[in-house]
C-alpha cells in the first residue's frame, strides 16, 4: 500500500487482488449507480471557507459519541461478507478500529459469530437485520445483549435486496452457487486464494452466516441454499418500538433520509439515527445522504445524528460535521484496506483520513472539532441561510 495516498486509491489496490466477484459485491452499488454517484458529487459540491493566522499548532479531532471520546471524529460502516474480503475480516476490522481509537459496527450479514468478535475484538457496536416476527426479535436482541453489545444499529432501509446488476454478471451471490466460473476467479487472485479462503478453511473451516438469526446459517458455498430476506419487508415502527423496549444500551436507527422517520425515531425514544442511502446499494434514485442530512439534523431533538454514505476525505467528515453530523462512519475503503493488508491497513487508512482531517482543521483555523460550525461552509451552503428543505 505504499502506493496509496487517500481512501480513494484503495479501490484500486483491493480490485487488483480480490476475485472480481468478490470486489464488484463489496464496490458495487444498485441498478445504474445514480445515488452511488450522488454521494460522490454532492460532498464535492459543497464549498469551505480558509481562516488564516488562526495561531493553532495542534489541532484536536476527538469526539465524544454515546459518552466514549473517540480519538477521531469517524468510525467504520458495518460490512456484508467482510470475512470473504479480507481474512478473518470482522475482527481485523474491529481490532483496527480499536488501536485506532475510533469505533466499528459489525455486520448482520457476517461469516463471524458476534460473540466471537466482541470479545476478540473488541466491538460494542452491532449492526442487525430483523424480521417483522416478535419472538425472532426477541430472540435476537437477547443474544446480542447477552454477548456484550453496547449500542444496537438497527438497520430499517433494506425491506428487500438491492439490484445489484454487476453480482449478477460476476455470477456472484451469497450463499455462493459453485460453478467453473467461481472456481477461475480465485484461481486468477493466488494471494486472495492463499491468504483468505485457503487460510480461512484450513483455520476456521467453512464459513457459514452466523449471525442472520439466533441460530447458525447456511455456509457461504451451497448449491441449493438461498439466503432469505423473508421477514424484513414487514418490519415496522412497532417493531422498532419493541427493540427499544426490550434493549437497555444505545439504540441507533439506521438508514433514514426522511425527517420525518427520523422524527418518529425520536418520539419512539431512539438514542440516533444514522442519515444512510447504504452507499447507493439500495434505492437508486434517492438522494444523497449529505443533502438529507440538515433536514433530519433539524427534528432529531437530543438523539445523536450519524451519517454514512460517501464520505472518502477528511474534508467530507469536516463538511458532514458542521452540517450538523455528531459522527461519520465510512465503510468500503476500509474494508478494502483490510483485504489487501489486514489490520495494518485498517489503521493505515484511518492514518490518512486523520491526516487529512488535521491539514484541513488547520486551513480552517480550527484548533479543535468543538469550534467546528456552519460558519466554516460558504454562505449558500449553511442550513441557517437556506430553507432546510433544499439542502
Amino acid at each position: 500500500m505504499r502506493n496509496v495516498f487517500n481512501l480513494e486509491e484503495m479501490e484500486g489496490a483491493a480490485r487488483r487482488h480480490l476475485p472480481r466477484g468478490v470486489f464488484g459485491y463489496v464496490a458495487g452499488a444498485s441498478d445504474g449507480w445514480t445515488a452511488f454517484g450522488l454521494n460522490r458529487t454532492d460532498f464535492g459540491e459543497i464549498r469551505m471557507i480558509p481562516r488564516a493566522l488562526a495561531g493553532h499548532a495542534i489541532r484536536d479531532q476527538r469526539r465524544t459519541l454515546f459518552g466514549t471520546r473517540y480519538n477521531h471524529p469517524f468510525g467504520i460502516s458495518p460490512m456484508g461478507l467482510s470475512a470473504l474480503a479480507a481474512y478473518d475480516g470482522d475482527v481485523a476490522l474491529a481490532r483496527g478500529a480499536a488501536a485506532c481509537g475510533i469505533p466499528a459496527v459489525m455486520s448482520a450479514t457476517s461469516l463471524t459469530s458476534l460473540e466471537r468478535v466482541a470479545r476478540e475484538g473488541p466491538s460494542r457496536w452491532y449492526q442487525a437485520y430483523l424480521p417483522g416476527d416478535d419472538e425472532r426479535i426477541i430472540a435476537m436482541v437477547e443474544r446480542i445483549t447477552a454477548a456484550g453489545y453496547e449500542t444496537l444499529v438497527m438497520t430499517a432501509d433494506v425491506p428487500v435486496a438491492g439490484n445489484r446488476e454487476d453480482s449478477k454478471r460476476d455470477k456472484f451471490g451469497a450463499p455462493l452457487k459453485p460453478s467453473l466460473d467461481v472456481a477461475l476467479q480465485g484461481i486468477t487472485r493466488p494471494a486472495w486464494l492463499w491468504e483468505t479462503m485457503l487460510r480461512t478453511l484450513r483455520t476456521h473451516g467453512m464459513p457459514h452466516f452466523e449471525n442472520s438469526d439466533v441460530k447458525r446459517g447456511p455456509p457461504i458455498i451451497a448449491r441449493d441454499v438461498v439466503r432469505s430476506f423473508a421477514g424484513r419487508a414487514t418490519l415496522s415502527w412497532r417493531h422498532a418500538e419493541l427493540v427499544r423496549q426490550r434493549f437497555g444500551g444505545k439504540l441507533v436507527i439506521k438508514g433514514l433520509i426522511a425527517p420525518e422517520d427520523a422524527a418518529r425515531a425520536r418520539d419512539l425514544g431512539a438514542d440516533g439515527v444514522v442519515v444512510s442511502n447504504h452507499g447507493g446499494r439500495q434505492l437508486d434514485s434517492s438522494i444523497s445522504s449529505i443533502r438529507a442530512l440538515p433536514a433530519v439534523k433539524a427534528v432529531a431533538g437530543d438523539m445523536a445524528v450519524m451519517i454514512d454514505s460517501g464520505v472518502r476525505r477528511g474534508s467530507d467528515v469536516l463538511k458532514a460535521l458542521a452540517l450538523g453530523a455528531d459522527f461519520v462512519f465510512v465503510g468500503r475503503p476500509f474494508l478494502f484496506a483490510a483485504a489487501v493488508a489486514g489490520v495494518p491497513g485498517v489503521e493505515y487508512a484511518a492514518k490518512l483520513l486523520a491526516e487529512e482531517i488535521d491539514r484541513d482543521m488547520a486551513m480552517l483555523g480550527l484548533g479543535s472539532l468543538d469550534e467546528l460550525t456552519e460558519a466554516v461552509l460558504a454562505e449558500e451552503w449553511r442550513p441557517s441561510r437556506r430553507s432546510i428543505a433544499t439542502v
